[in-house]
């Protein structure tokens, strides 16, 4: 693709910002504490953010949480993105380095406060990149014209960003053939807006007949029955199976799509838990097993397996007492056996538990770009990076 004349280079690359000042890179962060433990000392200098006049103080966590809550449709990373401008419009700093330093030290404390932020981090590291190929020292304006404009185009890459859910379900629609049967599971949204893509062509008089089997997850019934009854107002034919049913309905899958709350360097993505054996499954069953995921989802991580994600989730876990702190269960609570509506077997941080599926298992990636073979995330990081 031909490079975008220089002239609009702001408007139509959010990625490429015109370097528009010199500045000495002098910093008014608090030193840190001598004598206390590292945590305590970057608690000291994210304390201390330089505010805006009669401004209250600045809560990155508080207004991630909010931005999440008032956008059920917000990613993950556009939130976090979304929530360093809302600092960046609210704070006083002066100086680049003082930019910088605010920016990368409030997004490590807003990562240290997130169970699974692998997600959030592609979105905090894809926004630091940007600011500093922005922040490059240049002989002409002021620091002042270049926050203003750092803040107009970062809210240009938020809405593209949102834009490139709709992108992916127009171009991914192409996947679903006649008479096809789709296998999902998870209840991502972009794979929900490809389902109903589809869904809407049929509608309208397309030629496009498909069906969905859809794994159902206990942990988020809420979630995906909303994905159920969405796609079956629209005519489509959805049967719900359970996790422990995949193997047996895979024989009438055509194609596997899921979402990704990552995509990783190696070309591998991180997904809701269960993934990774549908994904194997699927293999076995020589069946095409697709991911559709939103470029801002690529995150600098190299993981070899299950356990290199860089995060606990205590899936596995060992016990010689049960949750009541008996080694033997009580005869009396065996009636309740039978009333499996009753009984919770899931852990709450089953929520949100991932797991890794390695590109050696995933057909293509489907992105607002276009299909990617997962070879090629690579050079797009590269790409967006460097």
């Amino acid at each position: 693709m031909d490079p975008e004349p220089a002239s609009s280079c702001a408007v139509e690359n959010p990625f490429c910002a015109t370097p528009l000042f010199e500045e000495s890179f002098r910093s008014t962060t608090p030193p840190a504490l001598s004598g206390y433990p590292p945590a305590l000392k970057k608690m000291a200098s994210i304390g201390n953010i330089p505010q805006k006049k009669d401004s209250k103080q600045f809560d990155i966590v508080e207004t991630y949480h909010r931005l999440l809550n008032d956008d059920p449709d917000v990613t993950m990373p556009v939130a976090a993105i979304e929530a360093l401008i809302e600092l960046l419009a609210c704070s006083r700093a002066v100086t680049v380095y003082e930019t910088l330093d605010l920016v990368k030290t409030q997004s490590d404390y807003l990562k240290s406060r997130i169970p699974n932020s692998i997600s959030l981090s592609a979105g905090t590291d894809l926004f630091q990149r940007y600011m500093i190929q922005s922040l490059k020292p240049s002989s002409t304006g002021n620091f002042e014209t270049v926050r203003q404009h750092l803040l107009s185009n970062g809210r240009l890459f938020v809405t593209r960003a949102k834009q490139a859910r709709y992108s992916i379900a127009t171009y991914g629609r192409n996947f679903v053939r006649d008479g096809s049967v789709v296998l999902t599971h998870g209840g991502s949204r972009v794979v929900g807006a490809l389902l109903d893509k589809a869904a809407e062509s049929r509608a309208t008089g397309g030629n496009v007949r498909f069906n969905v089997i859809y794994v159902m997850n206990d942990a988020r019934s809420a979630e995906s029955k909303a994905v159920v009854t969405s796609l079956r107002a629209k005519g489509v034919p959805v049967a719900t199976i359970s996790e422990g049913a995949v193997g047996y309905a895979m024989g009438k899958v055509d194609l596997v799509i899921v979402g990704a709350e990552g995509v990783v360097e190696n070309g591998g993505v991180i997904s809701r838990l269960g993934t990774y054996q549908i994904a194997l499954l699927a293999k076995a069953a020589g069946k095409p097993f697709y991911v559709a995921a939103e470029s801002h989802k690529f995150v600098r991580l190299y993981p070899l397996g299950q356990y290199d994600l860089g995060i606990d989730q205590e899936i596995i876990d060992f016990r010689t007492e049960d949750d009541e702190g008996d080694k033997t269960p009580k005869i009396e609570e065996r009636s309740e056996y039978f009333e499996a509506g009753k009984i919770n077997i899931s852990r709450p941080d089953a929520v949100d538990a991932v797991d890794f599926t390695p590109p050696a298992l995933i057909s293509a990636l489907i992105t607002e770009s276009g299909a990617l073979t997962p070879s090629a995330v690579s050079e797009e990081l590269i790409s967006l990076w460097y």
